[in-house]
């Protein structure tokens, strides 16, 4: 029940706006939360917040300004008593109760002032936050080490402090009616395309829902409407220089509080597989890198079906590879032993996840070694099937983005299944399929696989190979720049 629905508005008494506020709050049964009762000026005042969330200095320091107020600077307007007894720089006026009442469970305290009709909110949140450290999923050699952070206004800083240009712009928008989670809009005003801003602003303003339990994922999921989709619309990092150089691109970019992450739209197919390393070595080591890459992400794809279809159907095989198939039978079907190894490495990624560091090293060679080495000995398993699903295991591994890996191999078991039921008609028709389903994927009306389809020369030598910096003088063309040169 709103303020007004309990008679309790900006021209109420001063106890009764007092009242509500703790029984909002509920400061009697929330430890966390503390009502500080003071007189000052012959003014009764009553200072709100969350205990984790503020600053003592700065508490402190407003407390001992507020106690040498003197009735003369407590006047109707209250101009005094703002801007010189309350040393910090954000500081703001609200009527409404109830928005009141919001902020302090964001993080900012508020101070109710007997005979003044608003609420003073003064922002001394500090959150607990870790360092920005460098992101384990993507390190580099050369570079950086600061990724972003769970915090909202440092992951922000973090960029801008790549990007100094007066047009950058960092619009906060609150999402959820109970969470009331706090989020940010990130682009340059000069570059982006403004329809696709105010598409995703409107987007993100039409989110109706309690809260954001998965942050920057659910804010996805209701965006991007793909829920069938395996493959990722969106591009995620916890780099600021990453999220710097695609803004500088058009990109826009969003952040939640709450999440390192930060959601890179649009995204194509080929933007989750570049990385910051390919860019921190010289054009020819880079490019070479980036080849190296494609190549693993496309051996995890299509190598285990590609290699059982020829495994079954040796008719298939030319003369020259007559190695491929199986030496040793092992005792199940291959198809069979795919599957058991597949959700073997699977239930072995979780219990990693799910394991120590100091034992999570201990658990790979055990299940590499000794799990695998057994299987092969009792003849399980064929040696054919370890070593080339190894081999595709690299290839995910190798994938920069860790939501495309998973896609990936998604869709290798669906390879699989689809050439063990029907034989070479069965991959052909999966991959055929797949690819005409990645054509016609769209993110927000970007198509999925530009610039091989809808076809852009330039652009796509730029994905295959890396251009060097002087070079790259134009800004992606699927991303609309108001500003195409660099």
């Amino acid at each position: 029940m709103s303020s007004e629905d309990k008679g309790v508005t900006s021209h109420s008494s001063y106890g009764d706006k007092l009242a509500y506020i703790k029984e909002e709050l509920a400061v009697d049964k929330n430890f966390d939360i503390i009502c500080l009762e003071m007189v000052h000026a012959n003014r009764k005042m009553a200072l709100f917040l969350v205990d984790g969330f503020g600053k003592d200095s700065a508490l402190t320091q407003i407390q001992r300004e507020l106690s040498h107020t003197t009735e003369e600077e407590v006047d109707e307007s209250y101009d005094a008593l703002i801007k010189s007894r309350i040393p910090y720089a954000e500081i703001d006026q609200e009527e409404d109760l109830d928005t009141a009442i919001d902020q302090v469970l964001s993080g900012p305290a508020i101070l109710l002032v007997e005979g003044l009709a608003y609420c003073i909110i003064i922002d001394t949140r500090e959150y607990p936050v870790r360092g920005p450290e460098e992101p384990d999923t993507e390190k580099v050699v050369r570079g950086s080490r600061d990724g972003l952070v769970e915090t909202l206004v440092m992951s922000a800083a973090l960029i801008r402090r790549r990007i100094r240009d007066r047009t950058f712009r960092v619009e906060y928008q609150q999402i959820g009616r109970r969470s009331k989670t706090d989020t940010a809009l990130l682009y340059i005003a000069d570059i982006a395309d403004p329809d696709y801003v105010h598409q995703i602003r409107e987007s993100i303003k039409a989110i109706d829902t309690d809260g954001l339990p998965m942050a920057d994922k659910t804010i996805e999921e209701y965006v991007f409407k793909e829920g069938g989709n395996p493959y990722p619309l969106v591009r995620y990092s916890e780099r600021p220089d990453v999220c710097a150089t695609h803004l500088y691109e058009g990109h826009v970019i969003l952040l939640v509080d709450g999440s390192p992450s930060a959601m890179i739209t649009p995204t194509t197919f080929w933007n989750l597989l570049q990385h910051a390393e390919e860019y921190r070595q010289k054009p020819v080591i880079g490019a070479l890198l980036r080849i190296v890459r494609f190549s693993a992400v496309f051996i995890s794809l299509f190598l285990l079906p590609i290699w059982y279809m020829l495994a079954t159907h040796q008719e298939l095989v030319p003369e020259a590879f007559s190695f491929i198939g199986t030496q040793e039978e092992g005792s199940i079907p291959l198809f069979i032993q795919f599957l058991i190894a597949e959700a073997g490495i699977e239930m072995l990624r979780m219990a990693s996840i799910h394991t120590p560091n100091a034992v999570a090293e201990a658990l790979g060679l055990v299940a590499a070694l000794l799990i695998g080495d057994i299987a092969i000995q009792v003849g399980m398993f064929s040696p054919e099937v370890i070593l080339y699903l190894a081999i595709a295991a690299v290839g995910t591994f190798a994938t920069p983005s860790y939501e495309l890996s998973l896609a990936n191999r998604f869709m290798r078991l669906l390879f699989l299944i689809a050439t063990a039921a029907f034989g070479p008609v069965g991959f052909v028709s999966s991959a055929t399929i797949w690819f005409i389903a990645l054509v016609r994927l769209r993110g927000l009306r970007v198509p999925y696989m530009w610039p091989f389809i809808p076809f852009n020369m330039k652009a796509l030598r730029d994905v295959f190979f890396r251009i060097p910096m002087p070079l790259k003088n134009r800004r992606p063309a699927i991303n609309h720049p108001q500003d195409p040169d660099r």
